[in-house]
């Protein structure tokens, strides 16, 4: 710390010399004015040590009463804690949430890039699973391409840092190695992001509703992408943005897949194909909870051409048993009802997860089309999948590291839906017309 420079104190200026008094205020005279004079050092001295003999007592520790001269530090409103998170947002850290210290910020030092509602979207690059710890080449190809994306969708996975410890230690370290990344620090400083959550970002291994740090992961995640929440956390972190100008207009629809998600069946020997899970016909067990399923069909009746709904688990696979809206088949089906009741056209779905990138479609009972795109991973390949060939599959399974390609050609009316390598070569690709997917004229 610098030393300051104080100014002079007026009142100390041409003071004049101390004189003793007596009780009435009248000045002493004589013997009683050194009688006073020779008292004083006696009292000072008294008074000294008695504040030698204080400091020598034992302190109070444990939990007893603290001092008064204690002071506790104030985090600084350009390092935000947690506890500065808890306090803006209303949401008290309870004990279940760990105790709440002061920290640096998670968030990236340069803020992410934002999107004008107004601007067009013509590329709209996807990934998901992203590991921290591992080299993260992939951007190069994403960077290198003929036409960068105008934006990129992290859709779940964007971390590794499953909660132990009841401060979210974990969570914490794996956002700041993220945040320090510098091929994704690239990535960041040329394309606007916008972000969703999957299990590992918030914070358990195929974690749903009753998992125990969900507030907190929610406000490490808002913390980290430097989004404010749009409601309190415990209500979800769902959120939609619409861009581009009428007549070109693409919604964005994130949804929360993890903070209502009921508990699935345990796979049996009857379900045919390889995983953990298998689908249970049970109307009480929900995948958004009413809350945010009462919110997505306000969503989709909001104008808009294009919509891409992107949920971090697949909906229309059926040849696996992992996490997937299939594993909920009613809440799949109210899904789909939805879509066709709100009339909402042009509806893309778009996931991850699942370490395979492919492309699935079903037609919806109004004869639309409903395609899917499911990319992952983008640093966290585990090799050829296992899923079944289901009739819904109509790629190829990509099993190498991926990132997915959204490119709207306005004027033909199409688009092009694509997976990408880490060169950023094509690898699997379909073609979907504006009139398939309901896109008004």
């Amino acid at each position: 710390m610098s030393q300051e420079t104080r100014p002079e104190d007026p009142h100390k200026r041409d003071r004049p010399a101390a004189r003793a008094t007596a009780p009435d205020g009248q000045p002493l005279h004589g013997a009683a004015t050194s009688a006073a004079l020779v008292a004083v050092p006696i009292i000072m001295l008294a008074l000294g040590l008695t504040l030698a003999l204080t400091s020598l007592a034992p302190q109070p520790t444990g939990s007893g009463p603290t001092p008064v001269a204690t002071r506790t530090a104030t985090p600084s409103p350009q390092t935000p804690s947690l506890g500065t998170a808890a306090r803006s947002t209303g949401e008290p850290v309870g004990a279940s949430q760990g105790a709440v210290k002061a920290r640096s910020s998670i968030a990236p030092r340069i803020p992410w890039r934002s999107l004008e509602p107004s601007a067009l979207l013509v590329r709209i690059g996807i990934g998901s699973c992203l590991d921290q710890r591992k080299p993260q080449p992939i951007w190069q190809g994403v960077l290198g391409l003929d036409q960068r994306p105008d934006l990129f969708l992290m859709i779940g996975d964007n971390v590794y840092g499953d909660i132990k410890s009841p401060d979210g230690a974990e969570l914490i370290a794996a956002y700041a190695e993220q945040a320090s990344q510098p091929e994704l620090a690239a990535a960041r400083a040329a394309i606007p992001f916008l972000a969703t959550w999957d299990d590992h970002d918030y914070g358990g291994n195929d974690a749903g509703a009753s998992y125990e740090y969900r507030e907190l992961a929610a406000r490490l995640f808002h913390e980290f992408w430097q989004k404010d929440p749009e409601r309190p956390l415990e209500q979800g972190i769902h959120y939609a943005r619409v861009f581009g100008p009428p007549g070109q207009r693409v919604q964005v629809i994130m949804l929360d897949t993890r903070s209502f998600r009921s508990d699935l069946e345990k796979k049996t020997s009857a379900f045919p194909h390889w995983g953990k899970y298998q689908p249970v016909a049970d109307p009480a067990r929900t995948m958004l909870g009413e809350a945010q399923w009462t919110w997505l069909g306000e969503q989709l009746a909001v104008p808009a051409e294009i919509r891409l709904l992107v949920s971090s688990v697949q909906v229309l696979a059926e040849g696996h048993g992992f996490e997937r809206w299939g594993n909920l088949p009613q809440e799949r089906e109210r899904l789909t009802r939805l879509i066709e009741s709100t009339d909402a056209g042009g509806v893309l779905l778009v996931s991850g997860d699942r370490h395979i990138g492919a492309m699935y479609t079903r037609t919806l009972d109004n004869g639309r089309l409903l395609a899917e795109l499911t990319t992952s991973s983008l640093n966290r390949a585990y090799g050829p999948s296992k899923d079944a060939r289901t009739p819904e599959v109509v790629s190829g399974f990509v099993h190498q590291e991926n990132f997915g390609l959204i490119d709207i050609d306005w004027t033909a009316r199409t688009l092009s839906v694509s997976l990408n390598g880490i060169d950023g070569n094509r690898i699997e690709a379909i073609e979907l017309d504006f009139d398939a997917i309901g896109v008004k004229p």
